[in-house]
């Protein structure tokens, strides 16, 4: 009799996890590097988090530019690289962004060792990840800080993600570019370039956070709803917690603790505290994106942004 009670629990827990393995559902989200950038969604898989909002996810690494395409042709569920999101939507796509991590731009402007200066850079080439993308708009902030005209005094090339970039830089077919940790980390120790310049403080770049389209958000609530409310737990604790986000980050990009450590006190500044912008912070936004976009006038914030839901989840969390 109590091997047959056994036998009975057993079958039950199998049959429990059985129906909660088919329970799980399948979700693509692009993100555009390893970088700390995305940290909210490597912690939202590693922690567990999405599994617990009963989402399977699958983290795919691409270039913004084609994120973007990908989520508007339906190849992806969600995109993590919102800051050319949200200048594709000033054109017409049909996304809306509805979260923000990083609103600073966390690009340091770096050289081989034997450049000292951003004057010494004109002539040279400047590797980027995607035109007008949030890398590239640093990087050209930084380097009419130094002097030089990006559009004249520089040639521009795209060469892709941080570790092309660097790669790029240490063989020599690129003279500067603009690095973010812990990429820049590894190049000032391992490869002793220069920082030139740090990010600006002033400058506002959307780069990580939360989109998808209109349609998504219109037919798929509830999935989208449990997509971002497991991607804002795990970036509350970004917040809360350094060693296991700095061990998170290390198992991501496969580099040292203190590397990963040294990341998130030099990044920490440049994120959100809720994920949800300023009306102030979205005008701005809009005004300079119209501008590098070309446009007469930028789109109203309504257009970009939806920071509804997040809200709503921030209420339930908690979170201020």
């Amino acid at each position: 009799m109590v091997m047959m009670h056994s036998l009975t629990a057993i079958l039950f827990v199998l049959a429990i996890a059985g129906t909660a393995g088919a329970q799980m559902q399948k979700v693509k989200i692009a993100v555009s590097s390893r970088g700390i950038a995305f940290i909210d969604l490597y912690i939202a898989e590693d922690r567990g988090f999405f599994r617990e909002e009963g989402l399977e996810p699958e983290l795919i690494q691409v270039a913004a530019n084609v994120a973007t395409a990908a989520l508007a042709a339906g190849e992806v569920d969600a995109l993590g690289a919102v800051g050319l999101a949200a200048r594709a939507s000033q054109t017409g796509l049909p996304i809306k962004v509805l979260a923000v991590t990083g609103h600073r731009a966390l690009f340091w402007l770096v050289s081989k060792p034997e450049i000292k200066s951003i004057v010494e850079l004109k002539g040279a080439t400047l590797g980027i990840t995607s035109r007008n993308g949030s890398q590239h708009l640093a990087a050209s902030r930084l380097l009419a800080s130094g002097g030089l005209d990006p559009s004249k005094d520089v040639a521009t090339v795209v060469i892709g993600g941080a570790p092309a970039l660097l790669q790029a830089l240490v063989a020599g077919s690129i003279q500067t570019t603009a690095l973010s940790p812990p990429t820049i980390i590894v190049g000032r120790d391992k490869f002793k370039l220069n920082i030139l310049a740090e990010p600006p403080k002033d400058f506002l770049s959307t780069q990580g956070g939360f989109a998808v389209t209109e349609r998504a958000l219109a037919e798929k609530r509830d999935l989208v709803r449990r997509m971002l409310r497991a991607r804002t737990r795990a970036y509350r604790y970004f917040h809360e917690n350094e060693k296991g986000t700095a061990e998170t980050l290390a198992k991501y990009t496969r580099l040292d603790l203190a590397t990963t450590t040294e990341t998130y006190r030099l990044s920490k500044f440049g994120f959100t505290t809720n994920s949800v912008l300023s009306d102030k912070e979205m005008e701005t936004l809009l005004r300079d994106d119209a501008k590098t976009l070309g446009l007469p006038q930028p789109v109203a914030p309504a257009k970009v942004f939806d920071f509804g839901l997040q809200r709503e989840i921030n209420s339930e969390l908690g979170i201020k």
